[in-house]
């Protein structure tokens, strides 16, 4: 981040002559932007309801290399055509790209400049730390803080802290949007003070929606018209599922915060010109289907191919019959199968979702008339030829889809649905790993009874204690959630009951969702079965899922159960959903309504019903579970623009909480020493115009030695503060109660909690420690401790540390914290 910091500083036009930044700029840069050299040959016109457009046409270059890129490359190819200065992005880069069939194999950098910059607030308010610490700097150094700003549209959607403290009731979404605000006061007037302090930067307040699903909605341009320039959208993000936005055909990806910071501060990045991996769909799904099926299958199938590094461009006839969000669900989850995109050309199915979710239509009619032009637009009638792709073409029938989970550990290791109680009773007693849990036989037939609210009730392993339908993946797909909400219907009318003692929830990606919920008459009946509407954001999806009953707890930990959660995510990492639920699968919403009714992830849906009717008979999954064509009516019949449009119209206004909320002024922020949730990070107070050398490692010792897979989850803070942790003992010595801890996402704009929060994980397995969880050796004396405070003594003792670590160290979405923590404890290196 200094790097990128003095980099920029270095090129701004500073008030004083004297300054030594100046001084540093003249010596350093000699060498500066010049004209595009693409601007007489390609730079051209195209006229739209009587305005004149310009934009850099592909065509025009004249070079048959461009029919056969993927798409994907071909945004790639424009945006360094338009960039092109001689400086940043070069005239030998647009050559790259389009060579790219031979370059994409060897590893060749290009610059890419993205059009705009996403955040949510987890991942987006220690970005707004580092501008407010670089401004501090800029002064300090005699510049004009000013300078630091976004120069790019950066949208930040605040949807990772709410939390489901109260469910099951009518006022749960009010109780818990009351708590998150009591909760992250600071941290919003934080952010309201940015979105005034600096340009082009925009805040969608709390209770508005899930990051991606509201840029999906509402935020992507596809194409932007910018001072009458068109060009594609591109956008990266401070959160991996930034991928969704590519089913609407808009090229993105997530980042690092520190990449994003970059963006904004007008850095390209470099990135690895990419091999493209071409994915051929053909048929339909079948009537029992669900686009949550279709991605977990997709995702089975990329993980094997292996795609880490990679495009992924879906294409063939299949495609056009996958509505825009059954093409987003795909999209959303390029993390899980690894790819860094998972894209679908744009085509009349997005012109259809522009114009359904509310876009002006004089818009949508000149994003495809720039797309046409552009040789972007995908007819599906033959007269275009299938780009070339890196390697073998895969190939998925939809026809071929099952029902599907995915777990008990991973989103990759997916389950036939047909198949669940096999596989999980297989589970118990495998050797623990990612498909294990290592129990003895007679183990197997634990049963514990416990007492909740008057009556009895008995937990086994794979009891069910946490039902969410929850994340963007799913919320933004109106017939796996219009399924959902049927079958909720359908189990009510039969008389069907969901146990009181599991924590059911549901959480909606917008307000659309539950707009079209209460038009399609399906709420009353989700609220009947304890899925009452807890709020609008990411919640159990990313760990934020709150207490479950003390009754449910307290048996599981004194019993040792295998207990379960089932939601419409798309991580089940260990100890992600919840400490205690060691079994998590990932399922489409009507699938965690069954698996709600049923109660345990061991059962046999096929043989054994779910309860029995009002007359007395068996009811069973079956009997009530809603055909795609049935869905598929009620959704056509349920979504209008006008719903997209009353909601969003008004989105940027947010709450009454929100409205009335004060927040600091001025283009400096007045840090508080006594906050635990903003704090002055240490990376801009000592720099300098010009760097320090690195220096070598010396002597150093090992403060973790990990094996593989050992993603960001595990080493970036995230979930529940521990009681008995280095940040609780911190957030005790403040003042702060434990009720008040909140979760680490929330306090990631101070960078003193974050530090103590690093390889925190409860799931960490450390070969130099004699358990799992967040503890390691400190050599020198030979003492069992926190990682933290080992990486404080060695600190204190001015020794060096590295950690040694297997395959894919580091590989998930919060890269930031994953280098900042690490870097903060001391760690000089790690070696993977």
């Amino acid at each position: 981040m200094q790097r990128i910091f003095a980099r920029n500083v270095r090129n701004q036009t500073l008030k004083s002559s004297q300054s030594p930044l100046l001084a540093s700029s003249q010596r350093q840069f000699a060498a500066s932007p010049q004209p595009n050299p693409f601007d007489k040959s390609v730079l051209s016109s195209l006229s739209h309801n009587g305005s004149s457009h310009q934009y850099y046409n592909l065509p025009a270059l004249a070079d048959s290399r461009i029919e056969q890129l993927p798409y994907s490359v071909r945004v790639l190819l424009e945006s360094a055509v338009r960039n092109c200065d001689d400086f940043n992005v070069k005239e030998e880069d647009v050559e790259k790209i389009l060579d790219w069939a031979k370059n994409s194999e060897r590893d060749v950098d290009i610059p890419f400049r993205p059009a705009r910059v996403i955040l949510q607030d987890f991942t987006g308010v220690p970005a707004v730390v580092d501008l407010a610490a670089m401004r501090d700097a800029m002064k300090r150094l005699g510049g004009d803080p000013s300078k630091i700003n976004p120069l790019v549209p950066v949208d930040l959607v605040i949807d990772h802290s709410v939390q489901v403290d109260a469910t099951r009731s009518a006022d749960a979404k009010q109780r818990n949007e009351e708590l998150e605000f009591n909760r992250n006061r600071e941290r919003f007037q934080f952010l309201k003070w940015g979105s005034k302090a600096f340009d082009n930067f925009k805040i969608v307040p709390p209770g508005s929606g899930i990051v991606h699903q509201v840029n999906l909605e509402y935020l992507a341009r596809v194409v932007f018209n910018q001072n009458n320039m068109l060009y594609p959208d591109s956008v990266v993000g401070t959160d991996s599922h930034t991928t969704m936005i590519n089913g609407l055909g808009v090229t993105g990806w997530g980042v690092g915060g520190i990449e994003a910071e970059s963006v904004m501060l007008g850095q390209t990045i470099s990135m690895v010109l990419p091999q493209v991996v071409g994915f051929h769909l053909s048929g339909e799904l079948p009537p029992n289907a669900t686009a949550t099926d279709l991605v977990l299958t997709c995702v089975e199938m990329l993980r094997k191919r292996g795609v880490v590094g990679k495009f992924v461009e879906f294409y063939g006839p299949g495609c056009k019959n996958l509505t825009l969000a059954d093409r987003a669900t795909i999209a959303n989850m390029a993390p899980e199968y690894g790819a860094t995109m998972g894209y679908f050309p744009i085509d009349e199915r997005t012109m259809e979702y522009l114009r359904l979710t509310g876009r002006d239509e004089g818009h949508v009619q000149l994003i495809e008339k720039y797309l046409r032009e552009q040789g972007l637009f995908v007819k599906h009638d033959g007269s275009q030829a299938d780009p070339t792709y890196s390697g073998e073409v895969m190939q998925l029938d939809l026809g071929s889809v099952q029902g599907s989970l995915s777990g008990p550990k991973r989103p990759h290791d997916r389950v036939n649905f047909a198949d669940m109680k096999k596989d999980f009773n297989n589970c118990l007693t495998n050797d623990i790993g990612f498909k294990g849990f290592g129990l003895e036989n007679k183990d197997l037939g634990k049963s514990v009874n416990i007492n909740y609210e008057g009556k009895d009730y008995e937990l086994n392993h794979g009891s069910v204690v946490i039902a969410a339908i929850t994340s963007c993946t799913n919320t933004s797909n109106p017939d796996v959630m219009l399924a959902a909400g049927l079958l909720a219907k359908n189990a009510v009318e039969k008389g069907l009951t969901v146990a009181p003692y599991i924590k059911t929830s549901l959480s909606p990606g917008s307000g659309v969702v539950s707009e079209y919920f209460r038009i399609a008459g399906v709420q009353e009946y989700l609220d009947k079965l304890g899925f009452a509407t807890a709020g609008y954001g990411c919640m159990t999806c990313i760990g934020n899922s709150g207490e479950i009953p003390d009754e449910v707890q307290n048996a599981i930990i004194e019993n040792d159960l295998v207990a379960s959660a089932v939601l419409s995510g798309n991580r089940n990492f260990e100890g992600r959903v919840h400490p205690h639920t060691r079994a998590n699968y990932l399922a489409s919403p009507p699938l965690v309504v069954a698996y709600a009714l049923a109660g345990s992830v061991d059962f046999d849906f096929e043989n054994k019903p779910l309860g029995k009717d009002k007359d007395g008979k068996d009811v069973f999954l079956a009997d009530i579970w809603p055909k795609r064509d049935q869905v598929q009516s009620v959704t056509e019949g349920t979504i209008k623009p006008e719903m997209f449009n009353e909601i969003y119209d008004n989105i940027l206004h947010g709450s009454a909480m929100w409205q009335k909320l004060e927040a600091p002024e001025g283009k400096l922020y007045t840090w508080d020493e006594e906050s635990t949730y903003i704090h002055n990070p240490p990376f801009f107070q000592t720099t300098e115009a010009d760097l320090k050398p690195i220096a070598n490692i010396k002597d150093a010792h090992c403060l973790l030695n990990v094996g593989d897979s050992i993603t960001t989850d595990h080493i970036s803070p995230a979930g529940k503060i521990a009681k008995n942790s280095p940040a609780a003992d911190y957030l005790r010595s403040k003042g702060i109660g434990e009720g008040d801890f909140n979760s680490y996402g929330s306090r990631r704009g101070n960078d003193e909690i974050m530090a103590r929060g690093t390889f925190a994980n409860v799931r960490l397995i450390n070969k130099m420690a004699s358990k799992t969880g967040p503890t390691t050796v400190h050599v020198p004396s030979g003492e069992e401790m926190a990682v933290f405070d080992a990486a404080k003594k060695y600190m204190d003792a001015g020794k060096q540390t590295i950690v040694l670590a297997g395959n894919e160290y580091g590989s998930g979405s919060s890269r930031d914290w994953a280098a900042k923590g690490p870097y903060l404890q001391g760690v000089k290196a790690v070696i993977a």
